[in-house]
């Protein structure tokens, strides 16, 4: 079992596993949804950003995934362990990211004090093409919430 599951609370820190947290200044204009947000549950915060999105496909990261009831959670793994979710372009992350954060409970000049972290990681789309994109992980404690081992939250929820 990798160390920071062993831990009530993910690590806060400034870099996760190589990926930078927070800053948008000058990259990223790629998001990875795993959770709520992706377009099958037409959340009304997701509405919002719909028409600034493209979507470019499916696609996983490197994280370990977690059920918390409501929503999933999206922790860093330092092993093979995949999370799949849709990978959309934007024109406008700046816009698109400020209202991302106020869904997510990030802030930026808070870190320690954020539900999530936003990161910017690698993500893999199905047909092999890598882009960077900012992704939403998991900043409090786990608590007894059950681990997705599939990595994929539509196919667990469709199990149930």
């Amino acid at each position: 079992m990798p160390p920071f599951l062993r831990t009530p609370c993910p690590p806060k820190l400034t870099w996760i596993f190589g990926a930078k947290v927070g800053n948008i200044r000058g990259v990223g204009d790629h998001i990875f949804f795993y959770g709520t947000l992706m377009a099958p549950f037409n959340r009304p915060g997701r509405q919002r950003i719909t028409p600034k999105l493209i979507y470019k496909g499916r696609g996983t990261i490197r994280a370990a995934l977690f059920d918390l009831g409501i929503y999933p959670a999206a922790i860093p793994a330092d092993d093979d362990s995949l999370v799949w979710g849709e990978v959309y372009e934007t024109s406008e992350p700046a816009a698109v990211l400020a209202a991302l954060d106020e869904i997510e409970g990030y802030r930026p000049n808070e870190p320690d004090r954020s539900l999530y972290l936003r990161v910017l990681v690698d993500a893999t789309l199905e047909d092999g093409r890598l882009e960077k994109a900012w992704a939403y992980f998991y900043n409090a404690p786990l608590g007894g919430a059950q681990r997705i081992t599939s990595g994929d939250y539509l196919d667990h929820l469709s199990a149930r």
